[in-house]
């Protein structure tokens, strides 16, 4: 009787370690499935997530300033032009954009700053939602600071293609031929950085909620990228992953602002090259119904 009870609690406790191998196995099959499939996406920026949500209010209420603001309302300023100056203007202005490139090879040559001063300018009379402008321009001159902001750069990008990006993305890249050197960042004369403010602050210390802050600032961006074409200066667009909140810290920026997008800015280099690139014509991105 005894060598039975033996031999049933030995085959007991080898039938429960079977059973907790195959359901730790399939548990970590279920868990690394996911994970597979995820390094095969593209990292996305954990500092860039939107806060647009309108819920936010309900659930700190008292945290956020409600808008009683009254503006008057002036009549519009409007200049038509006749049809054949219409196509004339938006002719030459397709044809000034057209010739825009992402240049990564800047000059040190000096920039006016009055034209910087201008093209932001430019990009302020954006939309926003609510009309609430939840942009910053930092604007970079300082060599040193120019250069902590590519040591910071730098170590973040090597990190994204070796890791984060995963290999679709880096593959998509080889034919600009750029990585995670960013020379452009110490020998461009100007920085441009501009943050999203994902909320402001009312006289009173009350949140301000800023809609659609991302939207609002990317097409800021759009105005900011063509009125530095206008003015005959070349940047390149870069969104430099993960290196948000320490770029916050070095420029001094508040808690409430995300780095968006960081544009190195000046006259092309004597040796710029760019890809031999082409755009979609028209029939390929415009739809009349």
């Amino acid at each position: 009787m005894f060598l039975l009870t033996s031999v049933l609690v030995a085959v007991v406790c080898l039938l429960m370690v079977w059973i907790f191998q195959n359901a730790d196995g399939g548990t970590q099959r279920r868990k690394g499935e996911p994970r597979a499939r995820a390094e095969a996406r593209p990292w996305v920026d954990e500092d860039l997530k939107d806060s647009t949500d309108v819920h936010q209010l309900e659930e700190d209420a008292d945290d956020w300033q409600v808008s009683e603001e009254e503006v008057e309302h002036i009549p519009f300023s409007h200049t038509r032009y006749p049809e054949k100056e219409m196509l004339t203007r938006s002719r030459e202005f397709y044809e000034l954009l057209n010739k825009r490139r992402s240049v990564r090879f800047i000059s040190n040559e000096q920039v006016p700053m009055e034209v910087i001063d201008n093209v932001i300018k430019a990009a302020g009379t954006a939309p926003s939602g609510a009309h609430t402008e939840p942009w910053t321009f930092v604007v970079v001159k300082d060599p040193d600071v120019k250069h902590k902001i590519r040591e910071i750069v730098e170590e973040e990008e090597e990190i994204n293609y070796l890791k984060r990006m995963g290999p679709q993305w880096v593959s998509d890249l080889k034919k600009l031929r750029t990585n995670w050197i960013k020379e452009y960042l110490d020998t461009a004369p100007v920085l441009i950085l501009i943050f999203k403010r994902v909320h402001g602050f009312a006289a009173n210390g009350k949140k301000k909620i800023h809609y659609y802050n991302e939207i609002s600032v990317s097409i800021a961006c759009g105005i900011l990228l063509a009125a530095l074409q206008n003015a005959g200066l070349v940047t390149v667009t870069t969104t430099p992953l993960n290196c948000g909140p320490r770029l916050r810290v070095l420029l001094n920026r508040p808690a409430n602002e995300k780095l968006l997008i960081l544009l190195p800015v000046g006259y092309p280099s004597e040796e710029a090259t760019v890809p031999d690139l082409t755009r979609k014509p028209l029939d390929q991105i415009m739809v009349t119904v």
